[in-house]
């Protein structure tokens, strides 16, 4: 049986007055059984969120693939370790569009974290003219293959489908659309990592909210949820955990 796993991406949002949520936050999720709950910060945010985390897991929101060197802005996985980071974001869908991540960049970042013991979120996902030319499961399950680093990694690796057209936007894919999706994503871990595949866990990622969150849970192979603006304030991402809880 697979743990649900909801986690709060803040993006390039809040401050440190922000970070009083975590407090309710963290109490939502030790009282969540079977759920676990953690939170990606801005890097400026990241050590002082451990400060206030009272055992609930705090990330990052992604990671440079060396160890250190002349890469100005960057961070490494080893300094997210140094300031107690647990996990992190690789491959999230503003990243590869914004600053044009493919998958091989996507995967040598994840086997940078997971060789450090981080959880490592990849994220994968396909835009809504992918969607509308019927590529979308094609894309995406390309993405898991491309994406993903090799089995025998110190760190756990988990898989987040975001469809990008369905981000920030409102727009949510209906629960048939997630189970085809989740399935072929299932699918393809287990061809590309036998048994373990069939371990990893898959949250769904796109305008995820207090009101859809138990419906998407329901869904078969969904294992929780990556959540964006929801998750900035203990009001709306609390009871996506506490419906994590129920399912």
């Amino acid at each position: 049986m697979r743990r649900k796993l909801v986690v709060g991406n803040w993006k390039m949002n809040g401050n440190l007055h922000q970070l009083a949520e975590i407090a309710e936050i963290a109490a939502a999720a030790k009282a969540a059984a079977g759920v676990d709950v953690a939170l990606c910060p801005p890097f400026t945010l990241i050590a002082p969120a451990v400060a206030r985390s009272n055992g609930l897991a705090i990330g990052a929101q992604d990671v440079h693939p060396a160890e250190s060197g002349a890469h100005t802005g960057a961070v490494s996985a080893a300094m997210l370790k140094e300031v107690h980071a647990q996990l992190v974001i690789v491959g999230h869908s503003e990243r590869r569009a914004e600053a044009g991540e493919t998958d091989a960049q996507v995967r040598a970042k994840a086997e940078a974290a997971l060789a450090r013991g981080l959880q490592t979120i990849v994220c994968v996902g396909e835009s809504e003219a992918e969607r509308e030319a019927g590529r979308h499961v094609d894309v995406v399950t390309g993405q898991v293959k491309g994406s993903l680093p090799d089995d025998g990694h110190e760190g756990e690796m988990v898989v987040a489908y975001e469809p990008i057209w369905a981000i920030g936007t409102g727009k949510v894919a209906t629960p048939a659309d997630v189970a085809e999706m989740h399935a072929a994503i299932r699918g393809a871990l287990r061809e590309r990592l036998g048994e373990r595949g069939g371990r990893i866990r898959i949250l769904y990622g796109g305008s995820v909210k207090a009101d859809n969150a138990a419906e998407l849970f329901a869904v078969p192979d969904v294992d929780g949820a990556l959540v964006g603006g929801a998750s900035l304030t203990a009001a709306q991402f609390v009871p996506i955990v506490e419906a994590a809880a129920r399912h």
